[in-house]
């Protein structure tokens, strides 16, 4: 299955209302920094176009509790058509009876460039409280004045999303780790986002470039507000459930307290999604 990374560059089910929130008090106090464990739907993205509900069922049914979204009308090529026509209400009451919440969407540079009151509109009637910029779209040739001119761009995007009392994010992917005369994207990204406007999301996968997300939750303390997480495995070279690779979660975890997360999201294909949970509910930190 095609990863997003690629294309960029029984008993839970029907668990609603008071009982989710019941059973999820329980629940939460096993589960990593006292958060409910979420997936990322873009790894599930076919299963989620041919049905919507059932999919979130079987995610649930698993022990996932949260959702992150990606908007159906910049990702409708991309297996989310189905959802396009689908209003803000309806997709939250879907999510809801599924036994999941959802507070964070992926959302794409243009369609926040040319649709933002209508994408805010939609965000906060679906019970968002996280808008994250997944990407900006540049070229794999792009320099670092592209990238500042792009960040200087998000800055005022994202002080109209924080108006509408919403969060703005950013997600990372490997573009991000390249540098300029010694100066890595991501830093450069870090002193230009505006730090009360722009809060990031840091994608665990880059562990397979070398870089610990524990060390830019240490080194940036306060400026995230998410992850997305997966696990590597250096010898094969491939994904592996999280806790069988190199990742050291509990060091992950415990930075994410200064980092500042609020929510995290497993994103990797169906099979290591269901197999990467029982690790993440039974993980003390």
């Amino acid at each position: 299955m095609q990863t997003r990374r690629q294309f960029l560059g029984g008993s839970a089910i029907g668990i609603a209302g008071a009982g989710y929130l019941s059973q999820g008090a329980r629940e939460l106090s096993a589960d990593p920094l006292g958060l409910p464990i979420g997936f990322q739907v873009f790894p599930v993205r076919e299963m989620l176009g041919k049905d919507f509900p059932g999919t979130l069922r079987q995610l649930a049914a698993v022990g996932y509790r949260s959702v992150e979204m990606c908007s159906p009308p910049s990702y409708k090529d991309y297996g989310f058509a189905p959802l396009v026509d689908m209003n803000a209400s309806e997709m939250r009451r879907i999510i809801q009876d599924a036994g999941v919440h959802c507070e964070s969407c992926h959302y794409q540079f243009g369609e926040l460039k040319q649709h933002l009151d209508e994408r805010i509109a939609f965000a906060k009637e679906l019970g968002l409280k996280q808008m994250i910029l997944s990407t900006f779209g540049l070229r794999r040739d792009a320099t670092m004045d592209d990238w500042k001119r792009a960040a200087d761009e998000w800055n005022k995007i994202g002080g109209e999303i924080q108006k509408a009392g919403l969060q703005a994010g950013y997600h990372n992917h490997d573009f991000e780790f390249k540098q300029f005369d010694g100066v890595l994207v991501y830093d450069e990204l870090m002193r230009r986002f505006d730090p009360k406007v722009i809060k990031m999301q840091f994608q665990v996968a880059v562990i397979s470039l070398g870089y610990d997300a524990a060390a830019f939750f240490t080194k940036y303390p306060g400026r995230f507000i998410s992850a997305h997480l997966a696990d590597w495995s250096p010898a094969d070279k491939k994904q592996v459930p999280v806790g069988k690779g190199v990742v050291d979660w509990r060091k992950l975890f415990t930075a994410a307290k200064t980092g500042g997360l609020k929510n995290y999201f497993v994103e990797m294909d169906l099979d290591l999604m269901n197999a990467s949970y029982p690790y993440l509910h039974d993980l003390k930190v």
